[in-house]
This record gives C-alpha cells, structure tokens and sequence, in this order.
C-alpha cells in the first residue's frame, strides 16, 4: 500500500476525538480504537474490557490483536464499507474505514462483545492462532473476564455501526476542510502577503485572502463554462475529492445521477458533497447536471440527425416531453427550432 499524502495525527484532534470515543463507549456499550492504516493505534482504547487488556498486554497475544486490526481495516476498505468480523478469541469486533481522496488511512475499530442470539450470519475469523499451552493458560486466567463481556443482538450491532460510519464519514469531511484551508493558505502567502501586526493589517490580510478566493472561483467558474462549450470529455475538478463523480457523469451520459449517489462515490456525506460541489462550480448539483445534459444535447442535434425523442433518451431524460422543457428552459426555445436555426446557420456560412 502506498505512503498517504496525510497522516491521521494531522486529521484528528485526538484529545478532542478520545473524549467523543470515551462517549460512544458508554452509549454503545463497545469499545472503540482508532488505529493507522497498519493497525497500529493513534488514540487510547475507550474502555477496553478487562480481558482484552489482558490479552493486549502480553507481548505474544497483542500480536494477533495488531494483525486483526490490520486486516479488518481492508478488508473494511475492500468492501467499501464496514466489516463485522469475529478475531482471534472469537469476540465481535468491527472496522469502519476512513478514506480520504481514495487512500486508505486507518480505521475506527470497536467491539469487544459477543452476540446474544444462537443464530447469526456466520462471521469471518480473519486471523487464525495456533492454540498452545501458554496461551490456554492465559485464557483460563481470564475466563471471568471473558464471561463478563457486553452482550448484544445483532441489530443493536449494525445500529451501532451505522452510528459509527457516519461518525467516520465526519471525520473524513473535517480532514478535507482542513486540507483545502491549509491549500488556501499557502496559496495566500505565495501573493507575498506579509504576516500581520496589527488588527488593521489582519483586516487588510483577511481582504486579500477573500480576494484570492474570489478570483479563483471566477477562474474556475471561466474554466468550466469552457470545458462545456468545448465538449470536453473529461472534467477535471479544481477539488480532486469530487473527480469520481465528474469522472462518471462524463462516462454515463445516459444515465441520472443522483446527489447521493455520487456522495457515495467520493465517500463523503451527501450535504458536504452539496456544499463543496456547489463552491467548484457555482451552482447546485441538479442545475449543474441539466444544464451540462443541455450543453450535449446541443451537440447531437448540432452533429446528427438524431430524432429528439432519440437524443432525449441518450441523454437518460424519462420522456422527450421533459426533455423538450428543460431545454427551452436553458435555451429559450425548443430542441427543433435550435436544430433548425443551427442548419440554416451552418448552410448560410457555407455559401459564404
């Protein structure tokens, strides 16, 4: 696996992020570490049971408790979501990935519980451990311990999980804010802006930064505007955390897209998606992708002879009917009469 770009202890404010595990503990009865994306933790265990500090404690056992982590955390990401496994003692642990611009950093591992039903889907083992004496007799040792351990359904498992992802997917947005402010940042001091001294030199600095911010939107805005009219096939995104979705609207062009959907693909939160997409391209995502479906449109009828009701489905609009609206409501007439105007257009340079 390749060296990420970021590293967790840059992401997270752990004192912050150990208090909220300390919380989630108590609520969800689990406890829960955040480990890298070798399985080696960055946080304090909130609430460890009893028995697995003990296991963690011996230098042979933590070995398999690392290992499990490690694997659980891929295993997490090769699934794209989280996974429900059992370790290495048979306890129910689980891995919830955190990904940012596709790179697997680590992961929120909680657990440390066993089922209360008989029947349950069967779990994956993912880390086998060869029995011998010494660890038979440090089981025995512990078995009090072990009988002592949280016991839940398997519904109020997958609850906890689903709390536990969008606390993941939480953290994954911050870390891209504070990625872009520090991009912004250093893009501000590049202009030469000397550091402030006074609060009338922060007013003045503050000024500049807003101006950066605006002219880079308006490039940006320029830029995409081109790359429509242009017919690019490509879309590169300013953020590189929505490329995935820019990259499949420009390769399904007869499908619909969905905000959330495309949240999904880039693995954030449907509102931050929406909000950071937005700021990329200065409008919101479903105007954004009419208007980029008019743009082709205007292309087929221009390059064609594609019926309308052909073009619209193309294009993946439900009926030609909606079709013939949405474009008369960014063009201000209808797929036809362009196409008309167009050849007429065309017909006339040609005699010039």
């Amino acid at each position: 696996m390749s060296k990420s770009r970021f590293n967790l202890e840059e992401i997270i404010d752990l004192k912050k992020w150990e208090k909220l595990q300390d919380s989630l503990s108590l609520v969800t009865k689990m406890a829960i570490l955040t480990v890298d994306y070798k399985g080696v933790p960055v946080t304090k265990h909130s609430y460890c049971q009893p028995f697995c500090q003990g296991v963690r404690q011996d230098s042979h056992l933590s070995q398999y408790c690392q290992k499990c982590d490690a694997r659980a955390g891929i295993e997490a990401v090769r699934q794209n979501k989280p996974f429900i496994y059992l370790c290495h003692f048979n306890i129910i642990d689980i891995a919830i990935p955190i990904i940012i611009d596709n790179q697997y950093l680590g992961a929120i591992m909680a657990g440390q519980l066993k089922l209360r039903e008989p029947d349950v889907p069967q779990l994956e083992q993912i880390v086998s451990r060869p029995p011998n004496v010494e660890t038979n007799m440090k089981f025995k040792a512990l078995k009090e311990d072990y009988q002592a351990l949280p016991v839940l359904s398997y519904d109020e498992v997958t609850k906890c999980v689903e709390l536990l992802l969008q606390l993941s997917t939480y953290i994954v947005e911050e870390a891209i804010q504070k990625h872009t402010t520090v991009d912004l940042y250093k893009k501000v001091l590049t202009t030469n802006i000397e550091a402030p001294t006074s609060a009338e030199a922060m007013d003045e600095s503050d000024r500049t930064y807003r101006k950066i911010q605006s002219i880079q939107q308006e490039l940006s805005g320029a830029l995409i505007e081109t790359k429509l009219k242009n017919g690019v096939q490509k879309f590169v995104s300013v953020n590189s955390v929505l490329q995935p979705a820019f990259n499949y609207i420009y390769a399904h062009k007869n499908e619909n897209f969905s905000l959330k959907e495309m949240a999904k693909l880039c693995h954030i939160s449907p509102s931050y998606f929406s909000r950071i997409f937005t700021k990329e391209t200065g409008e919101n995502f479903s105007i954004f992708v009419a208007r980029l479906k008019i743009e082709w449109a205007k292309q087929l009828l221009e390059s064609t002879d594609s019926p309308i009701n052909q073009v619209s489905d193309d294009l993946g609009f439900c009926d030609t009917g909606y079709f013939i609206k949405t474009f008369k409501k960014y063009e201000n007439l209808t797929p036809a009469v362009y196409r008309n105007m167009y050849m007429r257009r065309s017909a006339k340079e040609t005699l010039r």
